[in-house]
């Protein structure tokens, strides 16, 4: 059984207890007390604990705030899947693009339309990213960030190979070219260039959109054939066995989506396909220099790529004690400067006009190049995508799965296409 098919039983589970009137352990009903779960890695942890600091000292001395969070984005979405279940949800719990549709629509999540001006201020927002936050028309989550996809690459193994950087303009048969000279020189005893993305859904997507196509409709139907699934898995197919991205032993040990186990982090690629606001955090783990790039191209020229995601949202659970508490949080965590400065952009860039102003004069060099990156993405710069289907975590993890059984050989890529189209199709049929 899949993890998404958990998510889904647990959030039925869930809805049945509240209906119930089941009551929730006493941990999570004090009104005084406010639960923050993330997921990320240490340095978020740094920087929200210090937010929660300047909330406290700012604007309620006497709330008692718990922070958890979890290096694993798969394992979170676990844990919080049992906490949703055991109607224990965190007040305050981040959030992605990919599942607000799925816990809006169980009423996981509470709709914030009422508190807008009331607690929460959202005057000096980004149209884009309060838009993102919605789902049918209501508001249930506030953006921390916007940000991208971007391929982070380590700038050391590249001068030790003797090759130029990536370029906004290199397309993946320009890493197919690089990878010649890279091979030859074989830095690091046997690193490659690039990581396997066969079973990246981020990098499929981009791919697709370059192509004029998308991952989904705005009705949560796919917007791809099986024709296009088959040409991505042939397209590292044929990396695969010109060395260009890593070995199949090597890509399976990035299994739970965590910084640490990505291929740069581990040495075995130069290049990671992550997003934009994860270069802070990844420069904290890796010893080698690192700067970002977009993801290569679809073919020379091509663009319309990348769009200006939330890079993940704060909601509040439904079933909070604290709901005027926990907007406040909320609304002081986007809002007051001394917890803009204390983030700065490591989320995502602010979309509060006015901190964005605030931080920009003080922001590292690294901060700056994400600052810029998703400023000037110019000619791949395309829409904001629909809002996922509520199937759409489930059919992630099929991604992946699939394209694992094509890099070992266990399936072609002229099988695994149409197989997967139709366990998508099945898996948003089951869950509308």
């Amino acid at each position: 059984m899949s993890t998404n098919f958990d998510r889904r039983q647990f959030l039925l589970g869930s809805t049945a207890l509240v209906a119930a009137g089941a009551v929730a352990p006493a941990f999570a009903q004090d009104p005084g007390r406010l639960r923050l779960y993330w997921w990320g890695g240490q340095a978020r942890a740094d920087r929200t604990n210090k937010v929660s600091d300047l909330f406290k000292s700012k604007v309620d001395p006497k709330v008692t705030i718990d922070g958890e969070y979890n290096g694993s984005f798969q394992d979170y979405w676990t844990k919080l899947d049992t906490q949703v279940a055991g109607n224990n949800t965190p007040d305050v719990l981040q959030m992605d693009y990919r599942y607000i549709y799925q816990y809006a629509t169980k009423g996981t999540i509470l709709a914030l339309d009422d508190y807008i001006g009331k607690g929460l201020d959202l005057s000096d927002f980004d149209k884009d990213q309060i838009d993102g936050g919605r789902v049918g028309g209501k508001l249930y989550a506030i953006s921390l960030g916007a940000n991208s996809v971007a391929m982070m690459v380590n700038t050391a193994a590249f001068k030790e190979a003797g090759v130029d950087l990536p370029t906004p303009d290199w397309s993946y048969d320009d890493y197919k070219t690089a990878s010649v000279a890279w091979n030859k020189a074989n830095p690091r005893n046997g690193m490659r260039i690039l990581q396997d993305g066969s079973g990246n859904e981020p990098a499929y997507e981009n791919w697709l959109r370059q192509r004029g196509k998308a991952l989904y409709t705005a009705d949560g139907k796919l917007a791809w054939t099986a024709d296009d699934l088959v040409e991505w898995f042939k397209l590292w197919d044929d990396l695969r066995a010109n060395n260009v991205c890593v070995s199949p032993d090597n890509q399976a040990l990035d299994a739970n989506a965590a910084i640490e186990t990505t291929m740069i982090t581990l040495g075995k690629a130069a290049t990671t396909f992550a997003n934009s606001n994860q270069l802070i955090a990844f420069q904290k783990i890796n010893k080698d220099p690192l700067t970002m790039v977009n993801f290569p191209r679809a073919k020379k020229g091509a663009g319309g790529g990348h769009y200006r995601k939330p890079s993940q949202f704060w909601s509040i659970a439904s079933t909070t004690p604290a709901r005027d508490e926990s907007v406040k949080y909320v609304s002081f965590f986007i809002n007051d400067g001394d917890a803009g400065a204390a983030l700065g952009v490591e989320r995502g860039i602010p979309c509060a006009k006015h901190i964005r102003d605030a931080i920009a004069p003080t922001l590292s060099d690294q901060d700056r190049l994400a600052l810029n990156f998703v400023s000037n993405l110019g000619d791949l710069l395309g829409p904001l995508p629909p809002v996922p289907p509520a199937a759409a975590g489930e059919i992630d993890n099929e991604l992946q799965t699939k394209s694992q059984e094509v890099a070992f050989g266990q399936s072609t890529a002229e099988d695994a296409g149409p197989a997967f189209f139709k366990a998508a199709t099945d898996m948003l049929a089951r869950s509308s």
